[in-house]
């Protein structure tokens, strides 16, 4: 069995004239993915690898989950290739991951993560919203023939938000 938890970004500052990849996260963002990162513990794997896109906002995203998930940070494996869009590239990028690893996070970017999603889930996901954390588990022991998996969570902060408001 392979398992794979997609993280979109948290959510990113357009304030300063900066390079896409370059964006930090701004206030809500930092709060977003505390939120979730303190909130998803329960549905972590006991061991997984860390990859995270190189942009400011995904490897910020990345950070804060792994301090708050207890990983340590220098083991975070940060892919330029990761900063994509593109969901054709990112299932390229998670098939070609060694198969000794049966558990992967990946933070990343949309529209990459919501097609992917769509596509390996079986679950129907309109949009995985900033600091949303979905997880799919395979059917297989080799990530080169991952096909359509079991959708086993999604985690958005609007729903972690709205229950502490019941």
């Amino acid at each position: 069995m392979k398992n794979l938890i997609l993280i979109r970004h948290a959510k990113s500052s357009w304030e300063a004239p900066l390079r896409d990849i370059d964006r930090p996260l701004d206030t809500r963002g930092i709060h977003d993915a505390h939120l979730v990162s303190m909130n998803c513990q329960k549905y972590l794997p006991k061991a997984f690898l860390i990859w995270s896109s190189t942009a400011s906002r995904a490897s910020e995203t990345a950070m804060i989950f792994a301090q708050n998930i207890s990983y340590p940070v220098e083991n975070i494996i940060f892919k330029e290739e990761l900063y994509t869009f593109d969901e054709r590239e990112l299932e390229n990028i998670v098939k070609s991951c060694s198969n000794h690893y049966d558990n992967v996070i990946l933070f990343g970017h949309n529209e990459a993560i919501t097609n992917f999603v769509n596509k390996f889930g079986d679950i129907y996901i309109d949009n995985v919203p900033t600091s949303g954390f979905v997880s799919i588990k395979f059917d297989t022991e080799n990530w080169e023939t991952l096909a359509k998996g079991k959708t086993e969570k999604a985690l958005f902060p609007k729903h972690l938000k709205e229950s502490k408001q019941t």
